[in-house]
């Protein structure tokens, strides 16, 4: 079973800041594979399918960003999901608009869901993708920044580099990191990546088995 997690926060005012981008691939991604979430036993929402004979969890911890890693940590514990199958999915103020990046372990980088991840598992050898969400335009002001929407001039960058990123979340599931990392990191995600993975004759399955 592999894991896919996308950070945000959850109350509805944050619905479409470039904080929530984690949030907005993966309701792509659930849409692509054809599942909805629902809400868990714990702070968090889920969804499960099948992908290409791959089980899959989706999860939106509803914890706030900066208190991710408990979700994460208990459904991995519920399911006995190991640390190499698991990718996380948020943003980064440290890449250009559009940009993703994918890395197979490594530090928070300064995102303070991916710190708190790391935190509750007590270790950083997960999978990870970055978003980036561009560079606030005056020094100091990260915070507002974050919590800013995408300006209507960026939209299509940002709409074009989450389908990106959910066809990145597909290979993962298919192929693991190593090769998805081959594939799909590029500076310019706005054009597809020499010989990745298609998308077509997709498997996919929901179903309804009883979530923590």
């Amino acid at each position: 079973m592999k894991l896919i997690v996308g950070l945000g926060n959850p109350e509805p005012r944050y619905d479409g800041t470039r904080h929530n981008i984690g949030f907005a691939i993966l309701d792509a991604l659930a849409k692509e594979l054809g599942v909805v979430f629902h809400a868990g036993k714990g702070e968090f929402l889920y969804a499960k399918a099948v992908y290409r004979s791959v089980d899959v969890l989706l999860q939106k911890p509803l914890t706030y960003m900066n208190l991710s890693g408990r979700a994460v940590h208990d459904l991995m514990h519920f399911y006995k999901v190991s640390i190499r199958d698991v990718l996380v999915v948020c943003d980064d103020l440290n890449l250009p608009l559009g940009t993703i990046r994918l890395r197979a372990k490594g530090s928070d980088g300064g995102q303070n869901g991916l710190k708190n991840i790391i935190a509750e598992l007590g270790r950083s050898d997960f999978a990870r993708l970055r978003f980036g969400i561009g560079s606030p335009p005056y020094k100091g002001d990260a915070a507002n920044y974050v919590l800013s929407r995408f300006l209507p001039a960026e939209q299509p960058i940002v709409d074009t580099a989450i389908a990106y990123s959910v066809r990145a979340c597909l290979s993962f599931l298919e192929h693991g990191i190593e090769l998805t990392m081959t594939r799909f990191n590029r500076r310019d995600s706005t054009t597809p990546a020499r010989n990745s993975p298609q998308d077509t004759d997709t498997e996919k399955r929901s179903t309804s088995s009883q979530m923590p």
